[in-house]
């Protein structure tokens, strides 16, 4: 091939990649000013943030006096070994759970003959993830209102003494967990069914002329081919152990003060203590610290999965 010819398709495949490349612009240019500006903030994590004249936000971080580790002090707190098991320990179980759960659903929904029903199904199941935790803290007020709520009456009705759910901890570890599956399990519901839509269906056939019952074609064929999803999605949940849906703890026990040893959480506790003193320094150490341990357990639970399945890790 000439010169000439070589130029033309050097040129075009160049005129090519430009126009490709300006379609990435405003995904990239939100990325930058979104995502990665913002991390000079993190210097607030390490500085007493004081206001001063003029008062933009970049010449007040420059001006702040840097403190070092101080902002982490509220790691030396009292009720520090509460809020992390709080966090932890409910983190833990939501993950298993929903990892459980969602997986039955989805294969259950798989199976389902009918697509109206099917369709449906999956409409109700997904909705709840689209409301507020405040909206959702209404719902449960309705229940477990002290002087109206439907369980309160029913324990009137039957002569029994009546449950203040706001003011004893007895039953929150379990009503907490009801609601985070009732918001959260239709979404991953969603995209392990997803999952399985995708899988071909040559090889459910070849499982059943083998004689494979359902339950066999579940586990030799549903699963095996959905195991990336499940790997990915545990590993981005497990990459979030150490924070806390706020709205949950916050507003569905209506920041009741004698629910706090179950309910008091990172995000919880960071922002009553902003609330109270008013220390940004704080507040950014804990979030920098949620990130810094989200980093870690990501890149550790990868290394794992990278050693036992290199297939199914992000990277």
């Amino acid at each position: 091939m000439s010169r000439v010819g070589l130029g033309g398709i050097t040129s075009a495949r160049r005129k090519k990649n430009f126009w490709l490349t300006t379609m990435l612009l405003p995904g990239a240019i939100w990325l930058l000013l979104l995502r990665y500006l913002p991390m000079l903030g993190i210097t607030i994590a390490f500085k007493n943030y004081r206001a001063f004249k003029p008062n933009t936000f970049w010449n007040n971080i420059i001006k702040s006096d840097w403190v070092g580790l101080k902002n982490f002090e509220f790691l030396k707190g009292p009720d520090t070994a509460v809020m992390i098991r709080n966090t932890l320990g409910y983190n833990i179980l939501w993950i298993v759970l929903g990892l459980i759960i969602s997986v039955a659903f989805a294969v259950m929904m798989s199976e389902l003959s009918t697509r109206f029903i099917a369709k449906s199904y999956q409409t109700m199941m997904f909705f709840p993830y689209f409301l507020s935790w405040v909206v959702a803290s209404y719902f449960v007020l309705a229940f477990l209102d002290p002087t109206s709520g439907m369980i309160n009456a029913m324990e009137k009705a039957s002569g029994s003494s009546v449950t203040n759910f706001y003011h004893d901890t007895t039953w929150w570890p379990l009503i907490l967990t009801l609601c985070n599956l009732w918001k959260n399990v239709g979404y991953s519901t969603v995209l392990y069914l997803a999952a399985i839509t995708g899988i071909d269906t040559t090889q459910y056939e070849a499982a059943a002329i083998d004689g494979a019952t359902k339950w066999q074609q579940v586990r030799y064929v549903t699963l095996p081919n959905i195991r990336t999803m499940i790997i990915i999605l545990l590993i981005m949940n497990v990459g979030k152990i150490f924070n806390a849906d706020f709205g949950l703890f916050y507003n569905v026990p209506q920041n009741s003060g004698s629910l706090y040893p179950v309910t008091q959480v990172v995000d919880t506790f960071v922002y009553r203590a902003y609330a109270n003193t008013h220390n940004l320094g704080m507040s950014s150490a804990a979030g920098f610290l949620q990130s810094a341990v989200g980093l870690v357990c990501i890149v550790g639970t990868n290394a794992i999965v990278r050693k036992i399945d290199p297939d199914s890790s992000l990277f």
